[in-house]
């Protein structure tokens, strides 16, 4: 038996990254509802609307034409001509279709974009507090995610001279930006982003713009960094903005030079994304009024929020520029902000994701809270937070 066992498969050192813990408090959160418990969901960063009824209607129409089979590997052409005539809807820009990559959501985007622009071994700048996954994949895939600590002075965001001296330290190859940022809902300023993207290519440093919450803006407009430069590599999705995020389907902007190796790399590792998502995500582009309104009610949420967690003690935000998230300080209570949402989860029956996920240096006084549900939700989780709080949480 002790034999067989030296012999049994073992899992690869690569593929020993930590978990995505909104996704372990997501199950957590099924086994109280699994015992009759009601949980308030704000831990997955899941839009409550569903996809927009014009997409449903075309993905209906599909089902009754023909049977689905693969499309082309960059994805269906008429799909990839609309998503490059939005940016000039939303940002004046002429996109050529040519560069326009359909993923299997942003996260097949960042392995396409990974791969293709990096080398095992090089290093990629992430921001903190930033989502797990950016360190995560590139770990798996052999690069290493190199943390950079952001603070209030510089809104959360990466500087050009925080980059400017990791890479005199050690050289850099790429860098990741998120704005509207996840988990904070901070956004970069067009000229803080321009900045950095033209310090981050007179480096030498690859551009990836993390875009999945653009039209999520409340503070400003958010800017894209297509309108600033050609040589950087823009990932979008659906999932987000067009509620759509069970359909994964998402999209990347690539530069010139690396849209063969992408599409190489998505023929050997999906073939094509899901027809039928496609289908749905062209027809999403016209629901402009319904996702307005979807829009509105997040701003709605934010202002319950924004207004009422103070009055039970949670009063300090970092700012919520954009997206659907609160990034609050739990410090006044504890320093162990997984044992915060734990018990929060347990006895408030609210369900958040600890701020370790998302910053392992400093998280632990840290908790992000998605807005994304309904408004009576969100009514709702501040009284219970409120009574929690107010009975001394443990």
């Amino acid at each position: 038996m002790l034999e067989k066992a030296r012999h049994l498969l073992q899992p690869s050192a690569r593929s020993a990254v930590p978990p995505f813990m909104v996704m372990d408090v997501m199950a957590a959160a099924a086994r109280l509802e699994a015992q009759g418990r009601r949980i308030i969901h704000m831990e997955v960063g899941q839009p409550a609307a569903g996809a927009p009824a014009m997409a449903l209607a075309a993905v209906r129409a599909a089902l009754s034409a023909s049977p689905l089979g693969y499309t082309e590997t960059l994805g269906i052409a008429s799909l990839r001509r609309r998503i490059a005539r939005a940016y000039g809807e939303w940002h004046g820009l002429d996109i050529d279709p040519a560069r326009i990559v359909v993923t299997t959501g942003s996260s097949g985007g960042f392995v396409l974009a990974f791969l293709s622009a990096f080398e095992a071994g090089n290093r990629v700048a992430v921001a903190l507090p930033g989502y797990p996954p950016y360190r995560h994949i590139l770990s798996a895939l052999g690069c290493e995610p190199v943390l950079i600590e952001t603070s209030a002075p510089t809104r959360w965001s990466i500087t050009a001279e925080a980059l400017l001296a990791l890479h005199r330290d050690k050289p850099l190859q790429g860098v990741i930006v998120g704005s509207p940022a996840n988990p904070t809902g901070t956004m970069m300023t067009a000229p803080a982003l321009a900045e950095l993207i033209h310090c981050a290519n007179d480096a030498g440093i690859t551009f990836i713009s993390d875009e999945i919450y653009h039209g999520l803006d409340y503070a400003f407009a958010a800017a894209s960094a297509a309108c600033i430069a050609d040589d950087v590599i823009i990932i979008n999705s659906f999932s987000k903005y067009f509620c759509m995020t069970g359909w994964r389907i998402g999209w990347m902007v690539a530069p010139p030079s690396l849209v063969r190796a992408v599409e190489r790399l998505q023929g050997n590792l999906a073939i094509s994304v899901p027809t039928l998502s496609q289908i749905a995500a062209e027809a999403a582009f016209d629901a402009r009024v319904e996702l307005t309104k979807v829009k509105e009610g997040y701003q709605e949420n934010r202002r319950i929020l924004v207004e009422g967690l103070p009055r039970a003690g949670l009063d300090s935000f970092l700012p919520a520029d954009g997206a659907f998230y609160l990034y609050a300080d739990v410090s006044r209570f504890s320093t162990d902000s997984f044992a915060f949402a734990t018990h929060m989860l347990e006895e408030a029956g609210v369900a958040a994701t600890p701020g370790v996920d998302f910053d392992p240096l400093h998280g632990r006084n840290f908790l992000r809270l998605c807005y994304a549900g309904a408004r009576e939700e969100m009514h709702e989780a501040v009284e219970r937070i409120d009574t929690w709080l107010k009975g001394g949480p443990r």
